[in-house]
């Protein structure tokens, strides 16, 4: 990927990002879609110090390809959505999923908290030419009207538990009658079971196993799929 080859407005933001930290363009290849992901390569210029392996929250899990993104990338690469159909992605990080959905012909919406987060959503959107990609801010503790959708979509957004009513709230104001949420997290994580257990009073979930192979070791991702009662 050549950043000289990005519209101007991208240009300038990657442009002033390199002068903050070290990033590089990978390829990222989801069936038959193909995304050019900028990410962090130097993770101690965004940690300033801090110290994870303390504190957990302090790592900044947005500049990771989680495994769960790319099942869910894959699920929407394997999509044919109607017309207009308008889909939210919740903590979209790097923004592979939403952006494979848009691909594949979503209206697309990527959502995070963090003007950094979202000018590498932009970015990446642009290198992979899918310019009808919109962007929101959005704290799930203090939401804003960012609309309705038929789907909303999220990977590995369930890990802490003052999130779980908030999620639950911010389902049911941008949740369209008759949409699905589609969540996708490693099966390992402990926070799902209380997560799913609150939602039922809400939601009817089903779940799916998807197995991710590589020489590091298999990893089973939870696929699952809320509807409203």
């Amino acid at each position: 990927m050549d950043p000289q080859t990005l519209p101007a407005e991208e240009l300038a933001l990657y442009t002033s990002l390199k002068k903050q930290l070290k990033v590089a363009f990978e390829p990222l290849k989801v069936q038959k879609y193909r995304l050019n992901l900028l990410k962090c390569t130097d993770l101690e210029q965004l940690l300033d110090g801090k110290d994870p392996l303390k504190n957990v929250s302090d790592f900044p899990l947005w500049t990771r390809l989680w495994e769960a993104a790319i099942v869910l990338a894959d699920y929407f690469a394997g999509q044919k959505p109607q017309p207009g159909t308008r889909l939210l992605e919740l903590g979209a990080g790097l923004g592979a999923s939403g952006l494979v959905a848009a691909a594949a012909g979503y209206e697309v919406t990527l959502t995070d908290y963090e003007e950094r987060i979202q000018q590498f959503q932009r970015i990446n959107a642009a290198a992979s030419n899918l310019p009808g990609v919109r962007f929101e801010f959005l704290d799930w503790l203090n939401p804003s009207d960012v609309g309705q959708y038929d789907v909303i979509a999220g990977s590995e957004i369930i890990f802490r538990d003052e999130f779980f009513e908030p999620l639950i709230e911010v389902f049911k104001t941008a949740l369209r009658p008759g949409g699905v949420i589609l969540l996708s997290h490693d099966a390992r994580r402990r926070s799902l079971a209380p997560f799913f257990e609150m939602a039922k009073n809400d939601f009817t979930i089903s779940v799916v196993k998807r197995t991710l192979k590589s020489l590091e070791g298999d990893k089973v991702i939870l696929l699952a799929r809320l509807l409203r009662k």
